[in-house]
C-alpha cells in the first residue's frame, strides 16, 4: 500500500530541483516582460489594467504582496502559467522518519532512564535499536501524532 506522503512524493520528485531556484530580484513579471521586450503599458493593455497599475504589480511582486489571482493574470497576458506547489526540500518520507526517530529516541531515554532506577536499565545496543524501530514504526502508523510533541 502507498502512503499519501509517497504518493506526495512521487508527484514531486521532479520539482525538488526547483526547491532552490531563486525568484529573480525583480520579480517573475519583470522578468518575462523583460525577456519579450514588452513596455508595462504594453502589459498593462493585455491585461485590462493602466500602466501604473502594471508597475504596481511588479512591485507587489518583489514585496511579497501580490495575489496569486494577479500573478495568474499576469502570467496569462504574459504567455504564461502560474505552477504553485509546496516542494518539500528533502522527501516527506525523510522527514516523517526523521521526526518519528526524534520522538522515539527521547521516549526511550526516558523509559530506560525510568528502568535504570529499577535496575531494569536496557545495556543491549540490539535490543536498545530494536525498541528504537518499533517506537519508530508505532509512530509512522499514526503521522498525526508526530506533531504532537515539541
Amino acid at each position: 500500500m502507498v502512503t499519501p506522503y509517497e504518493q506526495i512524493d512521487r508527484k514531486l520528485k521532479d520539482l525538488r530541483p526547483l526547491a532552490h531556484t531563486a525568484r529573480p530580484a525583480k520579480g517573475w513579471i519583470r522578468a518575462i516582460r523583460d525577456g519579450l521586450g514588452m513596455t508595462t503599458k504594453q502589459l498593462g493593455k493585455r491585461m485590462g489594467v493602466s500602466q501604473p497599475r502594471i508597475t504596481a504589480l511588479e512591485q507587489a511582486e518583489v514585496s511579497g504582496g501580490v495575489t496569486l489571482e494577479s500573478l495568474e493574470r499576469a502570467a496569462e497576458a504574459l504567455g504564461c502559467r502560474v505552477v504553485y506547489a509546496f516542494v518539500p526540500l528533502v522527501p516527506l518520507a525523510e522527514t516523517l522518519q526523521s521526526r518519528a526517530r526524534e520522538i522515539a529516541d527521547r521516549q526511550l531515554a526516558s523509559v530506560n532512564q525510568t528502568m535504570q532506577l529499577e535496575a531494569q536499565g536496557v545495556s543491549n545496543a540490539k535490543a536498545r535499536e530494536d525498541m528504537r524501530r518499533q517506537f519508530v514504526e508505532n509512530l509512522l502508523r499514526h503521522p498525526a501524532r508526530l506533531w504532537d510533541e515539541p
